[in-house]
């Protein structure tokens, strides 16, 4: 699409209840016509920034925060039980539970950079799962999907949306509530959930179209990590 627009603003609602952008003073709606409103004026203004870079042609991919606030809106809000249902299923298969048994070094990793975040979670959020080795699936226990539920439940629906891209990108209900948490930034999680793509890469090289999922994912969950530190700056 064609940019179709001069001027951006991130502009306080008149009745008071967030911000909206505007676009040569006309309100931008989500892809699906809904009212696009934002909690919080920096989120408002970094999304009137992305707006703002757009060159002659609009690019969403170059707009990850417009789009997370969007699906927050648009997908989210309307279907709030089936996400937070999709999300505390991540517990059932959560990465940091399933451990190499060989080579030794990469079994070493993961215990290093995988175990104090499984005992954070027991301890501080009563998120209590099972690690097992191999790729046999361990059922985990019904009160730590239910502990997992509870965290999960009471956030809004755009903070919904950040915690989903943090879990679904890193394959780890773990690694994203550390994120949301503050227990890790973005770029620790990328690091952690990558250590079997980094272990492969430094012992047997990197093509291409891995190099650039690589950096895809890295760049999804940078901006989710972002989109949440907007939300909690107003």
């Amino acid at each position: 699409m064609k940019r179709f627009y001069k001027n951006v603003a991130a502009v306080p609602d008149q009745s008071g209840a967030g911000w909206r952008v505007h676009l040569d003073g006309r309100a931008v709606k989500t892809p699906a016509k809904a009212e696009f409103l934002l909690p919080v004026q920096s989120l408002a203004e970094k999304i009137a920034a992305e707006w703002d870079a757009q060159g002659e042609h609009i690019v969403p991919a170059t707009m990850p925060h417009m789009q997370l606030a969007a699906t927050a809106i648009d997908r989210v809000a309307p279907n709030r039980a089936a996400v937070i249902a999709e999300l505390t299923g991540y517990g059932r298969s959560d990465l940091l539970c399933y451990r190499a048994q060989y080579p030794d070094d990469l079994v070493a990793r993961q215990n290093e950079q995988w175990q104090p975040l499984l005992d954070w979670a027991a301890s501080e959020l009563s998120i209590a799962l099972k690690v097992t080795q191999g790729v046999m699936p361990v059922v985990q226990e019904d009160a730590a999907l239910l502990a997992i539920q509870d965290v999960i439940e009471p956030l809004d629906d755009h903070q919904l949306a950040a915690l989903h891209t943090l879990i679904t990108v890193s394959g780890s209900v773990v690694i994203g509530l550390a994120v949301f948490q503050g227990r890790l930034d973005a770029q620790a999680a990328f690091d952690i959930s990558q250590i079997d793509e980094s272990y492969a890469i430094e012992n047997w090289g990197e093509d291409a179209e891995a190099t650039a999922r690589r950096e895809r994912l890295r760049n999804e969950l940078l901006a989710a990590g972002e989109f949440l530190a907007l939300l909690r700056r107003d």
